[in-house]
């Protein structure tokens, strides 16, 4: 359902959708500023212009999707160490260091 309501009005046109209260706050953009209008942009398959909204959101779609596959099926038995590798607790830290690196340098 919410698939589709994004699927069908875009977020920069309508006042249906949550503004950024950090934004709104501080003038500062968050590492989801733009999340909205790139899903937008993605479920159109416009993967350009939802990298323009929001590049952090469009490149950590595989890594979600691995998540997802390796948590949510049998894969997760079949192999574990990756599942470590990628999810476990070093790999947590050097996404909150990526998160964190995209929020500086897209408010530089």
């Amino acid at each position: 359902m919410v698939g589709l309501i994004y699927y069908f009005y875009h977020p920069a046109h309508y006042q249906i959708f949550p503004k950024c209260i950090f934004k709104s706050m501080t003038g500062l953009n968050c590492p989801g500023c733009g999340a909205q209008r790139a899903t937008h942009e993605l479920l159109h398959l416009n993967l350009k212009s939802a990298f323009a909204y929001n590049p952090l959101l469009v490149v950590s779609l595989p890594y979600a999707f691995s998540g997802l596959l390796l948590y949510q099926t049998k894969l997760k038995d079949h192999f574990p160490k990756t599942r470590q590798f990628l999810f476990g607790q070093k790999a947590i830290f050097t996404v909150l260091f990526i998160v964190l690196l995209f929020f500086i340098f897209r408010n530089l």
